[in-house]
């Protein structure tokens, strides 16, 4: 690391710090910047740089993980939950949880109480996969190699409140025919994931990654607009909340290794295989 990267590292650790102290009076943009003596432009630029969020969003972030476990851990009400992080009332509260969480605080506290989940384990050319969705569209895929029990567990860990039936509906039908159907008129899939407003954009432009194509870690930072973000890019495709339909095995190193994959690198190298032998077939 060079000397005036060290400098920037130094500032951006010193701006964390300021921010996780203070987060409770909910800090402006120009106190955090004034904190590591840079004007507020420099300072927004070289935070999203490294951090591959703004400023405000890392300080949601703190503030919805706070509440989150005010919520899970004490009675307290939301209105109690918004003065503990420091916001001016349970709108504001709200309105975080909406756009970060994907769901109301109220919907948080209570695991999901009221939401319906249908799952369905099936067998496609990869292994057995478990699909969940809810009446917005398919909210959860993942391949299950550890059992039945252990996947349906980590799906009842997302929203342990939720009612789930093992149904097979239209949503999952529609979802699974993408291992057999015909790629070049793909059927319309509704997804219903939650994430961080960085998270769904990365995962957004990995939809943009055509079947039987790659991209690099590097590569999918620049088209989703944090070129300089990379680690941050590769951690949002780390949480892909569903697997093959948002893509996260066609993003390899820049090296040509293909680098990590949740389900398995041989089941990444596997997908990549199929996929591009389908499209020689197409063409």
């Amino acid at each position: 690391m060079n000397t005036q990267h060290a400098v920037n590292y130094q500032r951006i650790a010193s701006a964390i710090d300021f921010i996780r102290e203070h987060y409770r009076e909910q800090p402006k943009l120009d106190a955090v910047a004034a904190h590591v003596h840079l004007s507020p432009f420099h300072f927004q630029r070289m935070f999203q740089e490294w951090a591959g969020v703004t400023p405000k969003q890392f300080l949601q972030f703190l503030s919805i993980e706070h509440a989150k476990n005010v919520l899970k851990e004490t009675q307290a009400s939301l209105i109690d939950a918004s003065c503990a992080v420091g916001l001016s009332g349970t709108s504001r509260l709200h309105d975080l949880f909406i756009t970060i969480e994907g769901m109301t605080p109220g919907e948080f506290k209570h695991g999901g109480a009221g939401l319906c989940i249908n799952y369905f384990f099936a067998h496609t050319p990869f292994g057995e996969l478990l699909a969940a969705s809810t009446h917005k569209g398919l909210c959860h895929m993942a391949f299950v190699d550890e059992g039945q029990t252990v996947a349906l567990d980590a799906l009842r860990g997302l929203f342990p409140n939720a009612a789930y039936t093992e149904r097979f509906d239209e949503r999952q039908r529609a979802a699974l025919s993408v291992f057999s159907q015909d790629w070049s008129r793909p059927e319309k899939i509704n997804l219903h994931v939650r994430g961080t407003g960085f998270q769904l954009k990365v995962w957004q432009t990995l939809l943009n990654v055509p079947s039987g194509g790659l991209t690099t870690y590097s590569g999918l930072a620049e088209q989703s607009g944090h070129s300089r973000a990379y680690r941050a890019v590769g951690t949002a495709v780390g949480k892909n909340p569903v697997a093959f339909l948002i893509p996260c095995h066609r993003v390899i190193q820049s090296s040509g290794a293909l680098g990590q994959y949740h389900w398995g690198e041989s089941r990444k190298s596997a997908l990549i295989g199929w996929e591009a032998a389908k499209r020689i077939v197409r063409a």
